[in-house]
């Protein structure tokens, strides 16, 4: 078996998250309650009762979804055994590349968590909030029908592939008037779309105040060689020294987010660090990269690491 562990990106909170991971796991109340200490707020109230328009405020969504993966992480290790560094690999969904680092141990969970504050304020700073918006293109959309609806809609301003999730799922983001246009042409090229429920138009060039600031806040943490390989988001490749990490992350705050390519990658049978990925665990809240990986892998397995029983059913599968 070569493994690796997958963390999910925004879009995947919801209210109870974390809940039971904290009353089971001992481990777990003890992430949250340094996620909590760090941001100076009780983040996982809002995470178990809401409300929900709270949780879903970037600045809130983007730590919180980071707090349930590490604690699935360090409950993996300390109460079943199993060491981040059990996977050869680890690559994470937009702000999942922050979970990633803070499971392989490149930054400190306090850090992790500040970070994804940060980060969340700035990219909601970086634009008014209805100048940009986002789109979903799904059924037909491919990378060519996705750059083809892009080209027709900068006509009307910026828009480009924000991500590249899997075939026949593509988001596309920038201007407002731009996305609308674009998602009509990706409808008269044969592909569904519809605007997504979001505050600002994520990775896209109107993201670059978010970028300035972030690489202002990478450059106070301490960076350590992360446990496991990790495949960035921007160039769907491992990165090969703690030097290239501050500049891929702030690079993924305008740049594509290119998962499809990542988890081919990671798959392929003949990577340049020796054999393909067999089998991908995600690790915490939600199934949204299990489908994805399922997709575009179908011929490895693919699991949703999410509580207590998927942890022991994981954790005896690695020994059979």
């Amino acid at each position: 078996m070569t493994l690796a562990f997958v963390f999910p990106g925004q879009g995947s909170q919801a209210v109870g998250m974390g809940a039971e991971l904290f009353d089971t796991f001992a481990t777990a109340r003890d992430v949250f309650n340094e996620v909590d200490e760090a941001l100076g707020q009780k983040l996982f109230a809002i995470m178990r009762d809401g409300p929900e328009d709270q949780l879903t405020l970037t600045e809130n969504a983007q730590p919180a979804i980071m707090a349930v993966s590490v604690a699935v992480s360090r409950v993996l290790e300390k109460d079943f055994g199993i060491s981040c560094a059990a996977a050869k690999y680890v690559a994470g969904h937009s702000l999942g590349e922050y979970s990633a680092h803070a499971a392989a141990g490149t930054f400190s969970l306090a850090d992790t968590a500040r970070l994804l504050k940060l980060r969340g304020q700035a990219m909601q700073r970086a634009t008014p909030l209805g100048v940009g918006a986002m789109a979903a293109l799904i059924g037909k959309a491919d990378l060519a029908l996705a750059e083809a609806a892009c080209e027709a809609g900068s006509a009307a301003g910026v828009v480009v592939i924000a991500n590249d999730n899997n075939a026949g799922q593509i988001v596309i983001s920038g201007v407002k008037q731009a996305v609308e246009l674009a998602v009509e042409k990706a409808k008269e090229l044969g592909a569904k779309g519809m605007l997504l429920n979001v505050s600002a138009p994520f990775h896209s060039p109107l993201m670059e105040p978010a970028a300035e600031e972030m690489r202002e806040a990478l450059a106070k943490v301490t960076i350590n060689p992360p446990a496991s390989i990790l495949v960035a988001n921007v160039t769907a490749a491992p990165v090969t020294d703690t030097s290239q990490i501050t500049d891929l992350l702030v690079r993924q705050v305008t740049g594509r987010v290119r998962w499809r390519e990542s988890v081919q990658w990671l798959a392929a049978k003949e990577s340049e660090n020796g054999g393909g990925v067999t089998t991908f665990a995600e690790l915490g809240a939600g199934k949204v990269l299990t489908g994805m990986s399922k997709r575009i892998a179908p011929e490895a397995v693919s699991v949703a690491l999410n509580g207590a029983a998927d942890f022991e059913a994981f954790a005896a599968s690695l020994k059979a």
